[in-house]
């Protein structure tokens, strides 16, 4: 079984704040991401998900589950980039197979506009 590891994680508050400030938005009808130049070699994922956003913490904890195992199956398209994936209230109620389609829309356009940078 693969792993999320932590050198694929965004892990301390400066790699977020660092992320935010000089990121650049992506937006979905579910998701929006903050995207920024990587600063390792590899592509790195950080969550924020509200609890304005997303209230009961069961909805919070599927939503977390279904990003990082779409980040684990895509992750090898990605260039090195740091991402900060933040759930909309829609994603509370939307279903797994919409939330997987939209994950892999945000993987593709990431992919796409980052690939050249």
């Amino acid at each position: 079984m693969a792993r999320f590891p932590r050198r694929a994680r965004l892990l301390k508050p400066d790699d977020f704040k660092a992320t935010f400030e000089g990121g650049r938005r992506e937006q979905q009808p579910l998701f929006s991401a903050v995207v920024s130049k990587g600063q390792g070699e590899q592509v790195r994922l950080g969550l924020a998900v509200a609890k304005k956003a997303v209230a009961d913490s069961h909805d919070r904890n599927r939503i977390k589950r279904h990003i990082r195992e779409s980040f684990r199956l895509n992750q090898h398209r990605l260039p090195c980039v740091d991402l900060v994936i933040l759930p909309r209230t829609a994603a509370a109620t939307a279903p797994a197979e919409e939330l997987r389609l939209q994950l892999e829309k945000l993987w593709t356009r990431v992919a796409e506009r980052w690939a050249k940078s």
